[in-house]
């Protein structure tokens, strides 16, 4: 039997094949081809001038920056909502539960504009910590609210199957062998949902990175303070800078493709050696 080809009752292997590899060309590839192929139009003094200018460097650290931060905040606290919604029963849970995928159909520009009357100077919550001394809106804090919002849902999504299939007899087991409640997370539940958290972490970390309509109205967009770099990529293009746009766009997916394939392998070592330690059984 071929390496690539496992024979199935359901015939249509070529056939299938052939409309996979010609959509995700067309969809993804092509156009990240294209992106490509614009930046080797410069020459690499050229793209180097581009991408290390101090403003560039600046957004890069605060798209980066924010958007790592959010992921992990986000894998902390939607473990633990995951867990609630898996592990208990209380009144609205289906209301609540349904909440966790607003930020999917909700517009982002609709975010944005509900975060700035939220956290504003003088929105809901903001004019009461602007007078503490606390600024949110028009700052990174405010980047990192709007990053919080749209990533959430990916991490609770991600965790809440695998709680559900989890098994509470291993609790109960680790209980009775005499561990405590925070060896039993740490020992037995965290390490059963890690390779979960991290699919949940980075894709929570590219909508993160990539995020533009939440952002821009709560960011300020403030040079070297809170200008992202989706909206740098933007007013490039509106001075119609096509080369400037794609040079920068062009870093910012090669960045992203290195995290990615980092924490990818590093799940699909996780993967592994969860299957070496229980014989291959899931």
């Amino acid at each position: 039997m071929s390496a690539w080809k496992q024979h199935t009752v359901i015939p249509g292997f070529r056939l299938s094949l052939g409309y996979t590899l010609f959509y995700v060309g067309l969809i993804i590839l092509l156009p990240i081809a294209a992106l490509v192929g614009e930046t080797l139009s410069m020459s690499a003094s050229q793209l180097w001038t581009v991408i290390t200018d101090e403003q560039v460097l600046a957004s890069f650290r605060l798209s980066f920056g924010t958007a790592l931060f959010a992921a992990s905040m986000n894998v902390v606290f939607g473990t633990l909502v995951a867990w609630v919604l898996v592990r208990y029963s209380f009144p609205a849970k289906r209301i609540f539960d349904a909440l966790i995928d607003l930020p999917f159909a909700l517009p982002t520009a609709v975010a944005g504009i509900a975060l700035v009357a939220i956290y504003g100077p003088r929105g809901l919550l903001g004019e009461g910590l602007l007078a503490v001394g606390i600024k949110v809106a028009y700052t990174p804090v405010g980047v990192t609210l709007a990053l919080i919002f749209v990533g959430f849902p990916f991490v609770v999504r991600t965790v809440q199957p695998i709680l559900q299939a989890f098994e509470c007899e291993i609790e109960e087991v680790s209980a009775s062998l005499g561990a405590s409640r925070m060896q039993t997370v740490s020992k037995v539940i965290i390490p059963q949902l890690f390779p979960a958290l991290l699919t949940g972490f980075s894709l929570a970390l590219a909508r993160g990175i990539g995020e533009y309509g939440s952002v821009i109205f709560i960011a300020g967009n403030l040079p070297y303070v809170s200008e992202i770099t989706p909206l740098l990529v933007v007013s490039r293009l509106e001075r119609f800078d096509y080369t400037g746009a794609t040079a920068i766009a062009c870093s910012m997916l090669a960045f992203s493709l290195v995290i990615l394939m980092v924490i990818n392998g590093l799940q699909g070592r996780l993967m592994r050696r969860y299957h070496s330690h229980s014989g291959g059984v899931v």
